[in-house]
């Protein structure tokens, strides 16, 4: 529940901080343009909070906090006095109009651009993207790779860290072979050129890379108990921090890996462990714990394994300067909004299955973890949220900001605005569209709730 609560905060932070960037952006440009704002609101539905302006604007917060709106001076909706005329939206030029209505994706862009300066300024701890293994029969098996080593390009691109390895596989998602180097331990580039004609994504939420095969480097596990919980299944046998489990019901165990796979194949059961303690063998009797996960029963033992500590080489802080971090912030900020662009394109051409769209319920979870993980990483989700939000909204589809700069571009063409009949029909259809994408996205919300 609480999971639930702290899920919920950080989507209503999130989506309060980017509505509000997004409208302002509308606000003021439409000012700078002498445009008359009547209503500046955050959410829609009815306001629990209002203040008129000394400029004349209505501020509110309305109660349904799922985004937001400008409601700017126009003769085609409100009665305009002559002295007015002049500061209606409808009035000024197409430039001028197009400049309003644009200026909310920008200024998502901007707000992505300064989160992500503050994110590096602050420095973000990162993990060198180091490959620790190859999932048999996958992909990435079609070739040989030295482990452990390095992933530090895919396709030409520098990966740091593991974040960009994702991003990068994400936009050669469709292409024919995908170019991956990799730096060895004795510093040696080698070059595996992996053919991914037939990848695609599948509905699982995981990594690009690990869908191809590739596993990140993890310190070895050792099947000697490090923490016994207490109450737990394990501590009720007997169990003792330093053994070391041999056997599981008779059958040897070789790594942690196995003796947890079991474990979770067994809820309920009583069953014998062999143990080392003390360089003595001894077999214990235990009753695996039970637990639902997903409407599905798991075992549980209570325990955590001793692990190899990780290597201090592969840890290290993204952190610039005032001005390489507003640098690195733009050119991750340009990264982020040239792959939405492509996965759109992907969506639409099919490369790309609806049932990868993510809908609220994803973006309240990805909130809360991000929140959960500290500062930082809920910079960076902030950013990457602000950049969708701004390229969904140039789609050119009506009901949205793109679709009103395509009937701009149209008038600026024809030199005559497209015809409020016409303009009409097509809200109606880009709102039946938007409504259909939204249906899909929650529904694959409930279904991942589900699995």
């Amino acid at each position: 529940m609480l999971d639930i609560i702290w899920s919920l905060g950080a989507f209503i932070v999130t989506l309060g901080v980017l509505v509000t960037f997004h409208e302002f952006g509308h606000f003021w440009v439409a000012r700078k343009c002498g445009v008359k704002v009547l209503t500046f609101s955050v959410g829609f539905g009815k306001a629990f909070w209002q203040r008129r302006g000394k400029d004349g604007t209505l501020y509110q917060l309305s109660r349904i906090p799922l985004g937001g709106y400008v409601r700017m001076l126009d003769e085609r909706v409100d009665d305009v006095s002559a002295a007015d005329r002049d500061k209606s939206f409808n009035s000024k030029s197409v430039a001028k109009r197009a400049a309003i209505v644009a200026a909310g994706p920008v200024a998502n862009f901007i707000l992505a651009i300064v989160v992500l300066w503050g994110m590096f300024l602050i420095g973000v701890p990162s993990v060198k993207p180091m490959l620790g293994s190859i999932t048999p029969d996958s992909v990435a098996a079609q070739a040989e790779w030295p482990t452990p080593s390095e992933v530090v390009a895919v396709n030409g691109t520098e990966t740091v860290d593991w974040q960009q390895v994702n991003l990068a596989f994400a936009a050669a998602l469709g292409d024919d072979t995908a170019t991956v180097t990799v730096e060895d331990e004795q510093q040696r580039l080698h070059t595996v050129t992996l053919d991914i004609s037939s990848w695609r994504l599948s509905e699982e939420q995981i990594p690009t890379f690990m869908a191809l095969g590739l596993q990140p480097y993890q310190p070895e596990v050792f099947t000697e108990l490090a923490y016994i919980q207490e109450n737990s299944p394990a501590a009720a046998a007997g169990l003792q921090e330093g053994d070391k489990i041999l056997a599981f019901d008779g059958t040897l165990m070789r790594d942690w890996s196995q003796i947890r796979d079991a474990i979770m194949a067994a809820p309920g059961a009583s069953v014998e462990l062999t143990i080392e303690r003390q360089q003595q063998q001894l077999t214990v009797p235990v009753e695996i714990g039970e637990r639902e996960v997903a409407g599905e029963n798991y075992g549980f033992l209570g325990v955590e394994p001793r692990r190899e500590a990780y290597p201090e080489a592969y840890r290290f802080v993204q952190q610039y300067g005032i001005v390489d971090g507003l640098v690195k912030g733009a050119e991750r900020t340009w990264g982020l909004m040239v792959l939405s662009v492509q996965m759109i394109g992907k969506l639409i051409t099919g490369t790309v299955s609806v049932t990868n769209l993510s809908g609220p319920v994803a973006i309240a979870e990805g909130a809360g973890v991000s929140a959960s993980y500290g500062l930082v990483y809920f910079l960076g989700f902030l950013a990457l949220i602000s950049v969708n939000l701004g390229i969904i909204n140039l789609v050119p589809l009506p009901m949205l900001d793109g679709g009103h700069l395509m009937f701009l571009a149209i008038e600026s063409v024809r030199k005559k605005a497209v015809s409020e009949r016409v303009q009409e029909i097509s809200y109606r259809i880009g709102g039946a569209l938007i409504f259909a994408l939204m249906a899909i996205a929650i529904s694959n919300d409930v279904l991942r709730l589900l699995r």
